[in-house]
């Protein structure tokens, strides 16, 4: 097949003018992802061969060499690993990130520093490039295992690449740099010195499982030396942890992760006894971009006895955990383990107990030492822990415990359901709740009318999940949790009593209005009745007790399940001019049909007050607009 030339796509064009120019402030990196992939691919093969032991492929000498020319300024970086094949080479190595580079594009431009910036290369699988900054042409060859034909993709990242088809490819891959003039002024080193290479695999890649061999200079004679294992080889989670610097586990982390910020928390755990296995496992210290998504990728390698087995084992974390990273090596599980087989293994889900436990008690930790860090960790990932209150029942206590919420008692901090309960008022036998779109919108929201007046602290739940969590809950210590936009609402034992003797007889006043109003809006509303809980705004909109809550409804909806749409209750403020003007106006005339439309507007008004739109917004600018011009 003859040379083929291709043109990158044009985000992806635009992300390798970043990557060359502006995104890494130390270059060194680039060594460090190139020798990572290299890893990963023979991770891959010597799992595919255990596999699958028919695959024609040389799996006795796996390693990762290392190799320079001074003369012609080129490194190359050697593995015989899986490989690639023609139609592989073109889908990940000529697109960059398929999926997620115009994400890329525009979560780089918002970075704020050179830090932030490179902390977003590895999400998107775009390090490969990385290679750009320190070389004017870049030349793959590889061939896949257990394939005859190789291939060629060069590229000097301006805009095209090539590819072709080569019969003498060996299995694996080789990443050729012809590198530019070192500058160190720009951070640019000479990248054929022995020394620096030494240096970087030494302090970004020394815990890489397979050796790392850097191959000899030439003599004079012709002959090369003996290539030198430059790393130690050690895997980092069986050693103690007073003999692993945090560098040498932040750098394990960014090699698992593809992150390049350091994580947050490092967890280490060693079972023993009848079920052995060592666990490491890291907290990113931001969410990826993608932690919602139905593609994201979760869970943690998986080694059996230090061989790698599998890369995003789901059954060692629940869901609710994903962002968690790291490395599980289990001592008595099969080689050949499958994912069918680790969803019925009992010493998986023993395993998977033990890690969610060890991870909720470190976060614990966090909460109880350090304020900032867990600030960090609950901004970022509170969010989806919060799931596992919903389905993660046995660990429900663990994970409340870690759990904080912002409440109307602080402007910018959370509190925990503990803290709550211990400062509610003699008399208050509720933790009070509401649920909506925003801090702003939920805080400005008329149910919170008679709470602030009376100082009463209410939770302010924003994340779509906490409509779901708060129901599964119920309550804590012994406390409901209570929703101030459900039910009825009694306040007159918590806090300064208002003039409330006469309740009976101001229901009694208003029954005709309350009846009347009821049978006007049957189609929307399933009772008309007189607040407590409003002291400013005319009327509100309230969910039954025990009825589903609008945005609950629209999340079903949103997952495909049909709900029936559910009436709410309106409730007026018998305080308000406005609702005393209409009760006597509805007292004092014959013909009530000149109120009707009155009556629409105040219904619409509670609409727009909890953030949602009239039945006919046409005909409610109309009944306004008529309205204002009769004051004029």
């Amino acid at each position: 097949m003859p040379t083929e030339t291709f043109e990158f796509q044009v985000e992806a064009r635009q992300l390798l003018q970043l990557m060359i120019h502006s995104v890494y402030s130390n270059k060194d990196v680039f060594l460090r992802e190139l020798v990572s992939n290299a890893s990963d691919a023979l991770d891959k093969l010597r799992l595919a061969k255990l596999r699958d032991d028919s695959l024609d492929a040389d799996v006795s000498d796996l390693h990762i060499e290392l190799e320079t020319d001074r003369d012609a300024r080129t490194l190359t970086v050697r593995d015989n690993g899986i490989g690639m094949s023609y139609d592989e080479v073109g889908q990940l190595i000529g697109t960059i990130a398929n999926s997620g580079t115009a994400e890329f594009l525009r979560e780089l431009r918002q970075a704020q520093d050179a830090a932030g910036a490179e902390g977003l290369i590895g999400q998107f699988g775009v390090g490969f490039y990385s290679g750009f900054m320190v070389a004017d042409e870049v030349t793959l060859l590889t061939r896949r295992a257990g394939e005859r034909q190789g291939t060629r993709w060069t590229s000097r990242g301006e805009g095209t690449y090539t590819l072709e088809t080569v019969d003498d490819a060996p299995q694996g891959t080789s990443v050729t740099l012809h590198l530019k003039p070192a500058d160190p002024d720009n951070q640019l080193h000479d990248y054929t010195s022995v020394w620096k290479i030494k240096e970087i695999v030494k302090r970004y890649s020394d815990f890489i499982t397979w050796p790392v061999r850097l191959v000899g200079e030439k003599g004079e004679d012709g002959r090369a030396a003996e290539p030198e294992t430059l790393n130690s080889m050690k895997a980092l989670w069986a050693r103690s942890r007073e003999e692993v610097s945090e560098d040498e586990y932040h750098e394990l982390y960014k090699h698992i992760s593809h992150d390049w910020r350091d994580p947050l928390e490092t967890i280490q755990l060693q079972a023993e006894g009848t079920f052995e296995y060592q666990a490491l496992l890291f907290v990113p210290s931001h969410a990826p971009h993608d932690l919602f998504t139905r593609d994201f990728r979760r869970g943690v390698q998986l080694y059996v006895k230090r061989v790698f087995i599998m890369d995003d084992c789901e059954e060692l974390l629940p869901p609710y955990l994903r962002f968690v990273k790291g490395v599980v090596d289990a001592q008595d599980l099969s080689l050949n383990v499958s994912r069918e087989i680790l969803q019925q293994d009992r010493h998986i889900r023993m395993m998977q107990r033990r890690l969610t436990k060890k991870v909720l008690s470190s976060v614990r930790s966090m909460m109880a030492d350090d304020a900032e860090r867990y600030a960090t960790f609950w901004r970022e990932f509170g969010t989806v822990l919060k799931e596992g209150l919903v389905t993660d029942p046995d660990n429900r206590d663990a994970i409340l415990a870690v759990s904080s919420f912002a409440t109307t008692h602080g402007e910018d901090g959370t509190v925990t359901l503990k803290q709550y309960v211990e400062r509610m008022p003699d008399g208050q036998d509720a933790i009070y709740y509401i649920t909506g779109e925003s801090r702003e919108s939920v805080g400005n929201s008329p149910h919170m009318e008679a709470f602030r007046e009376r100082g009463i602290e209410v939770l302010l739940l924003t994340d779509p999940v906490d409509e779901v969590w708060v129901d599964a809950v119920g309550e804590y210590e012994g406390k409901p949790l209570r929703s101030i936009a459900k039910g009825e609402i009694d306040l007159g034992a918590q806090g300064d009593e208002k003039a409330g003797e006469d309740r009976e007889r101001r229901a009694e006043e208003y029954a005709g209005l309350l009846g009347w109003m009821r049978e006007r809006l049957g189609e929307d509303v399933k009772e008309v009745r007189l607040s407590t809980r409003l002291t400013v705004s005319p009327a509100c909109l309230v969910a039954d007790a025990n009825d589903l809550t609008p945005a609950l409804e629209s999340m079903y909806r949103a997952m495909g399940q049909e709900v029936p749409p559910t009436k709410r209750i309106l409730e007026l403020n018998a305080d308000h001019a406005l609702v005393k003007g209409l009760n006597q106006a509805y007292r004092e005339r014959e013909d009530h049909a000149e109120l009707a439309d009155t009556t629409e507007l105040l219904y619409s008004l509670a609409v727009l007050a909890e953030g949602g739109r009239p039945k006919d917004p046409a005909r409610f600018v109309r009944l306004m607009a008529d309205r204002l011009e009769r004051t004029l």
